[in-house]
């Protein structure tokens, strides 16, 4: 891609009211842009990044055997009733996007899917033999924030991979559980980032048990209460008034925290209410157990750069990264670069070209700001010395390597990790 052609660009003062690193960064390197409060448009580097982020979490979700689907974004008044959750003691916290369409017919604008989908699992779900049944989706979200911060942190509008599960007893959602949670740790390691696992309360959403995955952060509207001496975590709501670890007895440790996953054993708490039954062997009628799993992609991609940054700007890990390489011309380089770009893009490497006219010293600084982990420059001088200069983001080692190399040897520092 050819920087000149970009829709975005690079600023050089941050936003008046941002407070997380990651706020500041992502808008000033041109990745995201801020619409109203807690609604951002993505664009097209911000784009890149969700996009791997998403492909990460289907890849993992399919590992475990849930199949993708994709539910409407607007749901029924009349499933949240059957809950108890469109309005009363039980009414959902933050409180629905509500409207009416011009029929007047009330609707909501979906930050959840447990009644739509306890509804497909009441209508398509009929024997133990159908059992157990994973379905996820990755789509768009709503939560009616009264305040919205940190960014893309928490917002109004946001992309969720939610995953829903059925079984036929308590036993086989345990074990299920367990799946989920070795994904979810994967989904994060590859995402660059060191989660904990939190023993949480189940809010609004309910059920018997429910664990937070948490990055333990300077930023984050959560608490956690960790031992470093073993590995007893949880939230601060959990674990209010904890001193000393209850499984090692050490002092325990509180730290703000970003919330990325939550994980829920719902139990039957909706299928119960919702009347969503099977089978069983005998021919018995039994309410479906249920589980729930949630992840925000907007959060892992703020977390990643929450975790992953110096003063000069980004520094993406290899898997979120927008682009493969970034690739600057600068004086003396112009032709050579461009034979470089293209042979790059036909080796099946994503370059982003920075092909516009600025000086030098705009260039790198918007290369350190922007955080893909190859810089390579191309000038008189480098040429000069038979070769490309090769920056790596992360520790700020360069070299210089010969132009029929360059491919190859960033292709090995990827493959290597």
């Amino acid at each position: 891609m050819r920087y000149s052609q970009f829709l975005g660009r690079t600023l050089r003062g941050a936003p008046k009211d941002a407070e997380a690193v990651s706020h500041r960064l992502l808008t000033q390197a041109g990745y995201i842009d801020q619409l109203v409060a807690g609604v951002y448009t993505f664009l097209p580097l911000g784009w890149r990044v969700h996009r791997k982020i998403e492909q990460i979490i289907r890849e993992e979700m399919e590992s475990i055997g849930a199949q993708e689907i994709h539910m409407p974004v607007l749901q029924k008044k009349e499933q949240w009733v059957e809950t108890g959750r469109w309005e009363g003691p039980g009414e959902i916290d933050p409180p629905l996007f509500k409207l009416e369409d011009r029929r007047g017919r009330e609707l909501a604008l979906g930050p959840t899917h447990e009644e739509v989908v306890t509804d497909l699992a009441r209508r398509f779900i009929s024997s133990y033999k159908d059992l157990p049944l994973g379905v996820f989706q990755i789509q768009n979200k709503f939560r009616n924030e009264m305040r919205p911060t940190g960014g893309i942190l928490r917002t109004r509008e946001f992309y969720m991979k939610d995953l829903y599960s059925f079984h036929a007893d308590e036993a086989d959602l345990d074990d299920y559980y367990l799946k989920v949670i070795k994904a979810y740790e994967q989904i994060f390691s590859r995402c660059g980032l060191e989660t904990k696992v939190v023993a949480a309360h189940s809010g609004t959403i309910g059920g018997s048990e429910s664990h937070e995955f948490i990055l333990p952060t300077e930023v984050g509207e959560d608490n956690a209460v960790y031992c470093e001496h073993c590995d007893f975590a949880s939230n601060l709501e959990k674990a209010r008034q904890l001193k000393n670890c209850p499984e090692c007895g050490q002092a325990v440790f509180v730290s703000s925290a970003i919330e990325l996953g939550h994980i829920f054993k719902l139990g039957t708490v909706y299928s119960q209410k919702m009347k969503a039954e099977f089978a069983d062997a005998k021919g018995k009628r039994q309410s479906l157990v249920m589980g729930c799993y949630g992840i925000g992609l907007a959060r892992i991609m703020a977390a990643a750069v929450e975790a992953g940054h110096d003063k000069r700007g980004i520094i993406w890990p290899r898997e979120l990264t927008p682009f493969d390489v970034h690739l600057i011309s600068l004086d003396g380089g112009e032709s050579v670069a461009e034979k470089i770009y293209e042979a790059m893009e036909r080796s099946g490497l994503e370059v982003l070209f920075v092909d516009r006219d600025e000086q030098a010293g705009v260039k790198l600084t918007d290369a350190d700001l922007i955080g893909i982990p190859v810089r390579v420059v191309v000038s008189k001088k480098s040429l000069d010395k038979k070769g490309v200069e090769v920056t790596w983001r992360a520790d700020g080692k360069s070299a210089v390597v010969p132009v029929d190399k360059l491919a190859g040897k960033i292709k090995e520092v990827y493959e290597r990790g």
